[in-house]
């Protein structure tokens, strides 16, 4: 598995703005061979977001270390895995005991780090974070092209993230509303072209799929009836 982040801005400002206002960032994590869109963080710079987004992963799927990672070279992942996933080092009897969390030996995190030449992308270089060479090549695509996609596809469906117009959120609250909103769409009511599965049953060649469907949480493509009117329990199934 790879994942990728994406982010709104890209504006490397660690310095807190007031709640109500300032420039946010937004990271989302897609699973690659389903392209769903599995969490989303978003926060006052690029830490803060991955921060949020890990934090949420681990809630939901329970997990103890993060899956095998891909990202651009911006930032932020190094750190939130230290935060979310690290463990403090057992005391050995000596000196002070220790209280700051630190990485495992199991981890996986690979950097795509872009070379520009008058904002063209010239060269790219991986940087390994995490884990031992062999393991990159062997489980991890050294790209973040499907990520980059996602991108370009929010800025579709998401007319709060379009660069340079008037049609930013106004409050933190409502860009959070709008970007779930826009990833519950995307995993189950937007088919996706590179899914679809040949069938040839007569009918038709393709069958299209959704992420979620790719993903085995559903069976069909959901309208937007459908999502507005769906009521989880803890017994349906998508």
């Amino acid at each position: 598995m790879g994942y990728g982040p994406m982010w709104d801005a890209k504006k490397k400002n660690e310095v807190r703005e007031p709640d109500d206002k300032g420039e946010y960032w937004r990271c989302t994590l897609i699973e690659v061979e389903t392209r769903l869109r599995v969490g989303r963080g978003i926060g006052q710079n690029e830490t803060e977001a991955a921060i949020q987004l890990w934090r949420g992963v681990r809630r939901v799927t329970g997990m103890a270390i993060p899956p095998p990672l891909v990202s651009d070279g911006w930032g932020g992942h190094r750190e939130a895995l230290v935060e979310v996933f690290g463990q403090v080092p057992a005391y050995r009897g000596h000196g002070r005991p220790p209280s700051k969390k630190h990485p495992q030996a199991d981890w996986l995190y690979l950097q795509m780090v872009k070379q520009r030449d008058h904002g063209r992308v010239i060269d790219t270089q991986a940087r390994l974070i995490y884990g031992t060479p062999q393991q990159a090549h062997a489980l991890l695509d050294q790209h973040t092209a499907y990520v980059e996609r996602t991108n370009l596809t929010s800025r579709h469906m998401n007319g709060r993230l379009v660069r340079k117009t008037l049609g930013f959120s106004k409050r933190v609250e409502m860009l959070r509303a709008a970007s779930a909103w826009e990833d519950v769409v995307y995993n189950l009511a937007r088919s996706v072209k590179t899914l679809r599965l040949e069938v040839n049953d007569g009918q038709r060649r393709w069958m299209p799929r959704s992420p979620a469907m790719v993903a085995g949480l559903t069976d069909h493509i959901w309208t937007i009836r459908d999502l507005l009117w769906f009521v989880p329990t803890p017994t349906n199934r998508l």
